[in-house]
């Protein structure tokens, strides 16, 4: 039996023993704490926990870790990334710097289309070391679950090929790692006079051999402006559903273009984006389980409109946030940022910020029943921040590394790197 006990934890935050799944509306305001405490793991769950002045004699003898006055957290889920990819995309930014918009890059052979052609010609080996590597840092900045997308190849072969890298990086570590189908990410050039011939080899060839070798989780479409219609997205996410994959959907990113409606319809596990979200489009989430999922960073370095969680947590929806890191619009996977910019730019509470990156991203990847707070019996996915006073810290002191130590699985994996 493998048991750890953390011990002078100055504040235990995010317990739940409530049996919530997600927390909407002015839930998300609700953060337990527990100060000066001790937290017990035991088999790779969480076993105990309780106040310094209550640690029972019998764990007196256990494996300790002193966590000398730092808070200890649920780790952070990040539900939406893009990190098998070829390669940095630093000259799109220069061109961004000097006026050219995202629509402008892409119609230029820029954006999603670059990435794809930088990953055609890079190995599965490669890929797979150069995604290994991200992830593992992102592990080391406190992510204990992660979703990862294919959706950079745009061919049969290359979008199996990253979809082979993601099975690879979910059996090399021991955090859960969910695999998404975004083959409809974009219409590769090939393509762009014949968006039905694209359709059909999304159907009739990537679906049926994605299945066959149990690749991907979920199925995504970019539903927005100058990408994928509502239309398209539905006849590709019923077919999806034939094999299997739930839908998710990157919606209303660009334009009030119908994604969450479409993903509402669907019963999309998550929609996500979200920068131009209105009356119709919270109304249609109010009806739904489907998760709303902001995505900050985009927000930040794009210099387009974030999301407004507020106005949508004032409404009584729940709320995910994501780190989206990509190449092309968020070259960064911290999601300590993330909640800086939730906290900064969508003037949501610290506590609210942090239910968005718990419990509630764990609902968008369906792990809600097993991590996103500290409840008995789930997983011991934890963070140990360094000596801060409060939680507010975390988000108020964004240029800062405040992580010291992370658990996976009741075991310290930060900062030994023995992934």
């Amino acid at each position: 039996m493998s048991q750890l006990l953390l011990v002078n934890i100055k504040s235990l935050q995010g317990i739940d023993e409530s049996g919530k799944l997600l927390k909407k509306g002015s839930e998300m305001q609700e953060w337990e704490t527990i100060s000066n405490a001790w937290l017990l793991t035991q088999n790779g769950c969480i076993a105990n926990y309780g106040e310094m002045i209550n640690l029972p004699q019998a764990y007196q003898g256990l494996p300790q870790h002193d966590c000398d006055g730092a808070l200890v957290l649920p780790s952070f889920i990040d539900s939406h990334t893009h990190i098998v990819f070829a390669a940095s995309r630093e000259e799109e930014f220069v061109m961004r710097i000097k006026g050219k918009s995202y629509e402008e890059i892409a119609a230029a052979g820029g954006g999603i289309l670059n990435s794809a052609a930088k990953l055609q010609n890079m190995s599965e080996d490669d890929l797979f070391e150069e995604a290994f590597f991200r992830l593992r840092k992102l592990m080391s900045w406190g992510t204990g679950a992660i979703e990862i997308k294919s959706g950079y190849g745009l061919t049969v072969a290359d979008e199996l090929k990253m979809l082979r890298v993601i099975k690879r990086l979910k059996a090399a570590v021991s955090i859960p790692v969910k695999a998404t189908f975004l083959g409809a990410h974009a219409f590769p050039l090939a393509y762009k006079q014949n968006r039905r011939g694209y359709l059909d080899l999304i159907i009739n060839e990537m679906l049926p051999q994605i299945a066959a070798e149990g690749l991907a989780d979920y199925m995504d479409v970019f539903c927005d402006q100058g990408f994928f219609t509502p239309e398209e997205t539905s006849e590709l996410l019923i077919a999806a559903k034939q094999y299997g994959l739930k839908p998710k959907i990157h919606g209303n990113e660009l334009g009030y273009t119908g994604g969450v409606q479409t993903a509402v319809k669907h019963n999309a596990l998550s929609v996500d984006h979200l920068e131009y979200t209105g009356d119709a489009e919270i109304e249609a989430l109010l009806n739904s389980n489907t998760m709303p999922v902001a995505l900050p960073g985009c927000s930040f370095f794009l210099g387009i409109p974030y999301a407004p969680l507020r106005k949508m947590i004032d409404a009584g929806l729940p709320v995910c946030l994501a780190s989206d890191y990509n190449p092309g619009s968020t070259p960064n996977g911290r999601m300590g940022f993330v909640l800086s910019l939730a906290c900064t730019q969508m003037k949501l509470t610290p506590e609210e910020a942090m239910n968005a990156v718990t419990i509630n991203a764990a609902y968008a990847l369906e792990l809600s029943h097993e991590f996103g707070s500290i409840t008995k019996g789930k997983r011991a996915n934890l963070v140990i921040t360094k000596k801060v006073n409060s939680l507010a810290y975390l988000p108020y002191s964004f240029g800062e590394d405040l992580i010291e130590n992370v658990l996976v699985d009741g075991k310290i994996i930060f900062p030994t790197q023995s992934f």
